[in-house]
């Protein structure tokens, strides 16, 4: 697994960055550790540890010389000189109101006891127990556990307001649940109106990768600021546009790097966040994540919104990165090829769509299905259109007609607009581009959004019946 060539911000030595803790933000940039050691002196301050750290709740120096006075909150190392000062900037971290904030600023210097001194603790023992060896008391240490995830645990959280309040902290308001209060969440984006476009197929060889960097290479053409995404650990879309990269999706979902440093701008107006083989390891991030289907809109939100649109080139599986590219996205467009066996897997890819819908509560639809590699001259490739123009009504694009010229524009490191401009196939995904569009500034989910019919109960319904034989319809079957 290839990492980031970096130098170590205390030795000097140059390595490859390979894991989280070697990666750190701080002071607008990041910080390098080639080593655990190296790690352990940057937290001490110095490269011999005797150097002093300065509080970020009281601006006290210090020598930092016990776990507890190292803490991460938000991805950021924080240094606190008490168990008060700890509190208080875990409590900033999860947004205290400000006037408790200036309330409580001044006693940690003023009132706190140093953890070295004689104290009760909330959850039980004392400080001077922390500095006799303990590394912490069952209180901090459920913090620091909480702390790792962003959260702060329940054995933190919950200590009494009292006890906080003589370590100069201010009890968080709780809800009747007994969690603290979360700030709203923004308002979902209408589903089915394409801004976020999954292009999506549990099965392989249907053209995905050709549609994902055709479709955002069309709408980038069209004067759209575009993000193209690539979640699919083979890494094509680079290999498509002829883009090299260094930093990937995986730097981004398991090593906190900023998006802006991830992308690449590969043509006017479009921009790519790229994969390779490393993404296969943030499999078994996600897989230990709370909310892991989640990871990707909360690592992507924020960049996203500075673009028109963003298309996400998903890989041919049942994965946690699928869910987590499906939960991102508002619309799923579903290249299926002009085959049997293609029709099979529209129905797996409707019954996953209708789980987002109902098991994690993202309304996310089906916008289009696009037939691909239509040969008009063959029999099978005729009656698999007809089968889905006629379950899925408008919903069914117009195909993209075969050509040679699209398998060769991947080994030229060109879009098929490039490269074989004004021919057929260049032109049917011209003509998927305009739709996108229209039905974005129309506002609407999709061609037929004017029927009254649900459309996720829809979907189901008429594909569970799409998956019947090419012809069996009009055979009578």
């Amino acid at each position: 697994m290839g990492g980031i060539s970096e130098t170590c911000s205390v030795c000097g030595t140059g390595f490859e960055v390979q894991f989280r803790y070697q990666m750190e933000e701080k002071d607008g940039g990041f910080s390098f550790f080639c080593s655990q050691k190296c790690l352990e002196k940057s937290q001490l301050g110095g490269q011999d540890g005797a150097a002093l750290a300065t509080c970020d709740a009281c601006a006290k120096r210090f020598p930092p010389d016990l776990v507890s006075q190292v803490l991460y909150v938000a991805g950021r190392r924080h240094y606190a000189c008490s168990l008060g000062c700890r509190t208080q900037l875990v409590r900033e971290a999860k947004g205290v109101r400000l006037g408790d904030i200036a309330a409580a600023a001044a006693a940690p210097a003023e009132g706190a006891t140093p953890i070295g001194d004689e104290a009760p603790l909330a959850g039980g023992g004392s400080r001077s127990a922390v500095a006799a060896g303990d590394p912490a008391p069952p209180a901090a240490r459920a913090s620091a556990q909480g702390e790792a995830t962003g959260r702060v645990a329940p054995a933190a959280s919950a200590a009494r307001p009292a006890e906080l309040k003589g370590q100069g902290a201010v009890a968080v308001p709780l809800s009747p649940a007994g969690g603290a209060k979360r700030p709203a969440q923004p308002p979902q984006r209408p589903a089915g109106v394409p801004r976020c476009l999954a292009v999506f197929n549990h099965k392989g060889g249907t053209g995905k990768t050709t549609t994902a960097v055709s479709v955002a290479a069309g709408l980038a053409a069209r004067d759209k600021r575009v993000l193209l995404v690539d979640t699919d650990a083979q890494g094509n879309v680079s290999v498509s546009l002829g883009a090299g990269a260094e930093r990937s999706l995986y730097h981004v979902l398991v090593m906190g790097l900023r998006v802006a440093d991830a992308i690449k701008t590969v043509r006017p107006n479009l921009d790519l966040l790229p994969s390779n083989e490393t993404l296969a390891a943030a499999e078994l991030y996600l897989a230990g994540r709370q909310n892991r289907d989640r990871v990707l809109s909360d690592r992507l939100s924020a960049a996203a919104a500075e673009y028109d649109y963003v298309v996400l080139d998903c890989s041919p599986s049942l994965s946690l990165m699928n869910q987590n590219a499906l939960v991102f996205a508002d619309s799923v467009l579903v290249p299926v090829a002009c085959d049997y066996l293609s029709l099979v897997g529209v129905r797996q890819v409707i019954k996953t769509v209708k789980n987002v819908n109902a098991l994690l509560h993202h309304p996310v639809q089906i916008w289009g299905v696009l037939p691909t590699f239509y040969d008009g001259r063959a029999k099978i490739a005729r009656e698999a259109v007809s089968t889905m123009k006629q379950h899925f009504g408008e919903r069914c694009l117009a195909p993209i007609r075969q050509a040679i010229k699209v398998k060769e524009a991947p080994a030229q490191g060109q879009t098929i607009f490039e490269y074989a401009s004004g021919t057929p196939a260049a032109d049917d995904y011209l003509a998927v581009v305009d739709r996108i569009i229209e039905s974005r500034e129309r506002g609407t989910a999709g061609p037929e959004a004017g029927a009254a019919r649900d459309g996720a109960a829809w979907s189901v319904d008429r594909g569970d019946a799409a998956t019947e034989r090419p012809g069996a319809a009009a055979a009578g079957a």
